[in-house]
């Protein structure tokens, strides 16, 4: 009877101390591509479901716009500057599931803030002006593990983005709906 009592304390223990380790990672780094670009991040803890994502990277486009039709190569590879504040709301129903959490697996809503800034555009063998612009993105994604070290990721949304095309000699700026869907694979340091 001491051995079953002792056993089931010991089980009580281990559930209540894992039910309050039901939390975001403190920090995580690092790198993910997809179709469209290449990016390094880092998510810092804001609260027990709140990550501060933070990404550097490089976005790829093919533009079909106003901008640069007098040009002929659409690609680009123009760097990114990511903010994005991450509520994932699943995570205790996922840990009491027995599912990993770990490296901030789990589903998320996101405000995606980006910044195209006009340092420089890579391919751009036509010498088409740098165009910069600012999007806000409420986005709606999954993040998923793939062994102890790789992850995926996808993620649908739609929001606002501003073109300063000004900056770039043309006549106005040019505020307009933009979509976010992405599909990354990625590495976690």
């Amino acid at each position: 009877m001491k051995k079953t009592l002792l056993t089931l304390i010991l089980c009580g223990l281990i559930l209540v101390a894992k039910s309050q380790n039901t939390s975001v990672e403190k920090s995580t780094f690092g790198l993910q591509t997809g179709v469209l670009g290449i990016w390094a991040y880092n998510e810092a803890k804001l609260s027990n479901a709140i990550a501060l994502r933070t990404e550097l990277g490089f976005d790829f486009g093919i533009w079909e716009t106003t901008y640069y039709d007098d040009y002929d190569s659409p690609f680009l590879l123009t760097p990114v500057i990511v903010v994005e504040p991450r509520f994932y709301y699943n995570l205790k129903k996922r840990s009491e599931n027995s599912k990993r959490i770990d490296g901030n697996s789990g589903n998320f809503i996101a405000l995606k803030m980006g910044y195209h800034p006009d340092w420089f555009v890579l391919f751009n063998t036509d010498n088409a002006p740098v165009v910069s612009d600012f999007s806000i993105i409420p986005t709606l994604g999954i993040r998923r593990n793939i062994g102890s070290h790789f992850n995926y990721e996808a993620g649908i949304g739609a929001g606002y983005s501003y073109t300063f095309a000004e900056r770039a000699g043309y006549s106005k700026n040019k505020g307009e709906l933009e979509l976010n869907m992405h599909l990354r694979i990625g590495y976690r340091f």
